[in-house]
């Protein structure tokens, strides 16, 4: 992944405690956490990593994990209470990735409406997570106009179908890093440093109006 410029990592509980200090001494520079699923979960170290990435000086994101059969409202209202999104931070993530069940239509209704809401609150268009597969059944056709971050586990850019393109690249899950123990989720910005910050939220968003 040396063509790429802006290297990063997203975690979860799962990771256990991180240390942060030395994440960050490893050319890595943005990652997204955890921070909620369903209606009512919320991760068990989202704010303890949600703090640390602040104080290091990684570029950070959150993300809720979407179930299509709970209330899409009581999953916007857990996200928004749980996460507090600052001038300096990447977008709200919605990671979409399971059916459970539901039909097409109701999944596309149910993301779409958690989208709108949270983007009525952060008053910033949210991030797609979901993998090359899904995409292309589910997500390409019905959300063109949001940005993607596409989870492909190979050394082969992703192609996405309806002519879109993606922002964020998650290529590998057996990634390894000092201050990690375990295996972490790669990815890759598709553009420089400078551009990475002109896609976080600045003052001239109505974030302040909050």
């Amino acid at each position: 992944m040396d063509s790429f410029a802006v290297h990063g990592i997203d975690v979860s509980h799962y990771q256990s405690y991180i240390d942060w200090d030395k994440v960050a001494s490893q050319d890595i520079s943005f990652a997204f956490v955890k921070a909620t699923e369903g209606e009512m979960m919320k991760d068990s170290l989202f704010c303890t990593n949600w703090q640390e990435m602040k104080r290091v000086g990684i570029k950070r994101g959150a993300y809720h994990f979407f179930r299509p059969t709970l209330s899409v409202e009581q999953q916007a209202k857990n996200f928004i209470k749980s996460v507090d999104i600052e001038f300096g931070d990447m977008p709200p993530v919605l990671d979409v990735e399971v059916v459970d069940g539901v039909s097409e239509a109701v999944l596309v209704e149910g993301v779409q409406k958690w989208l709108d809401l949270v983007e009525a609150h952060f008053h910033v268009k949210p991030i797609l997570y979901t993998n090359l597969k899904f995409h292309k059944k589910y997500i390409a056709r019905n959300f063109t106009d949001y940005p993607i971050w596409i989870a492909r586990y190979s050394y082969e850019r992703p192609m996405l179908t309806y002519g879109q393109d993606w922002i964020f690249w998650q290529y590998g899950n057996r990634g390894r890093l000092k201050g990690i123990n375990g295996d972490v989720d790669f990815n890759v910005f598709y553009g420089s440093m400078a551009e990475l910050e002109d896609f976080c939220l600045s003052p001239g968003t109505a974030l302040s109006a909050l």
